[in-house]
C-alpha cells in the first residue's frame, strides 16, 4: 500500500455531487455546479465563442452565463490548449479550453475548462475529475452542499 501522507498538504476534504464555487477571474462567483467523476475535463456553459489572436497569441472570447439576472458579460483568455472531448450524447468534438482560478471549499487553484453549449443542462458547469486530482477531495454521491452553501436557486436558468 502506497504512503500517501507525506504527499497530502490539505486534510481528505469531503464534497457532495453538488457544491457552489466560484471562479472569480470570469466574475462567476457562489454558483451551484455538478461534480462528475465521470467527466474528465471541466465543461462550462459559454455562447458566441470566437477565437481571435493577440499580439501573436490565440485568445478566446465567449460569453459565460449570467448569474441570478445579472447582465451577462464578455470575457477573454488566451487559448490554454484545444481538446478532443467526448459530449454528454457521446459524440467526440474539439473544444477550446482555458485555465482559470477556481474556487470551492475555502481553496483555490487553477483548473482547465472547456468552453460549449450547455444551454439544455441544469447546470452551467461540470467539474470533472481532472480538476480534482491531487487536491485531496473526495465526492459523496448521495450527498449535496458539504463544503457550501445551498443556493436560493439551482439550475441553468440562472
Amino acid at each position: 500500500m502506497k504512503n500517501v501522507s507525506q504527499h497530502v498538504l490539505h486534510p481528505l476534504s469531503v464534497i457532495g455531487w453538488r457544491e457552489c464555487i466560484s471562479l472569480p477571474e470570469l466574475g462567476l462567483n457562489d454558483f451551484a455546479i455538478k461534480v462528475d467523476t465521470g467527466a474528465k475535463t471541466t465543461a462550462l456553459h459559454a455562447e458566441d465563442i470566437t477565437v481571435f489572436h493577440k499580439e501573436g497569441v490565440k485568445w478566446v472570447r465567449f460569453r459565460p452565463p449570467a448569474m441570478h439576472g445579472s447582465v451577462q458579460q464578455i470575457c477573454e483568455f488566451p487559448v490554454f490548449t484545444k481538446r478532443d472531448i467526448t459530449n454528454t450524447s457521446g459524440t467526440p468534438e474539439t473544444r477550446i479550453v482555458i485555465r482559470t482560478a477556481l474556487i470551492l471549499a475555502g481553496r483555490k487553484w487553477k483548473i482547465d475548462i472547456s468552453l460549449t453549449d450547455r444551454g439544455t443542462m441544469r447546470f452551467p458547469l461540470i467539474l470533472g475529475r481532472r480538476a480534482l486530482r491531487n487536491k485531496n477531495i473526495v465526492v459523496h454521491p448521495s450527498q449535496s452542499y458539504l463544503v457550501s452553501d445551498k443556493p436560493s436557486f439551482e439550475g441553468s436558468k440562472l
